[in-house]
């Protein structure tokens, strides 16, 4: 079972951009010694070449990630100012969800049944199941379609209309998971690291 990881510069320097890239480096070397598998499944760039602010990982083993996870810092001179100053540059390794993956909208999926419906409409509404119920067994959702007096039409309705509600779902869940693991830039604790690793 693997599973998520973010590594982050959060809000800091540059410099920690490319202390994101060297542990990136690192947890991939100590992966591979261990033989674990590690995807990068989503990188933004930092501002100078070679750089991350952030990149998302999918790890197959747990309990490597887990020693990996929380505040880590690289100890090394910035490679972007002279002089004597700062040697220690934080970063955050947060797990993190990368959320349900789409719906596949198949028709096979579907169940449609014919419903009589009631209110106004006249006697061929009564008499005749020419409204549709089509319920998507896979999430549970159910549309109901009358606007038309065939059955054939309520149907294509209804089918369009449920892949519609689906791909809309699917539109907020996701960006809800991606606003979620912004909020994890802002996370970082800086100092107290569980790893501390050097050139």
């Amino acid at each position: 079972m693997s599973t998520h990881l973010l590594l982050s510069a959060g809000r800091g320097p540059e410099e920690c951009s490319w202390a994101v890239a060297r542990l990136l480096r690192r947890l991939e070397a100590e992966a591979r010694t261990r033989k674990v598998t590690v995807d990068r499944l989503e990188v933004v760039a930092g501002e100078q070449p070679g750089t991350y602010r952030s990149v998302l990982l999918r790890i197959s083993s747990p309990e490597f990630a887990a020693s990996w996870t929380g505040t880590l810092c690289w100890q090394a001179p910035s490679p972007y100012r002279t002089g004597p100053g700062r040697k220690n540059w934080y970063v955050t390794a947060q797990p993190c969800s990368i959320g349900a993956p789409r719906t596949t909208f198949a028709e096979s999926d579907v169940d449609v049944v014919g419903v009589r419906t009631g209110g106004p409409g006249g006697q061929h509404r009564n008499k005749a199941s020419t409204a549709v119920r089509a319920t998507h067994r896979p999430t549970g959702t159910v549309v109901v379609v009358d606007t038309e007096r065939q059955f054939t039409l309520n149907r294509r309705l209804a089918l369009r209309l449920l892949r519609e509600r689906l791909e809309r779902s699917d539109a907020v869940a996701g960006q809800e998971t991606v606003t979620a693991r912004w909020r994890l830039h802002d996370d970082l604790v800086r100092g107290d690291p569980i790893r501390t690793e050097r050139p």
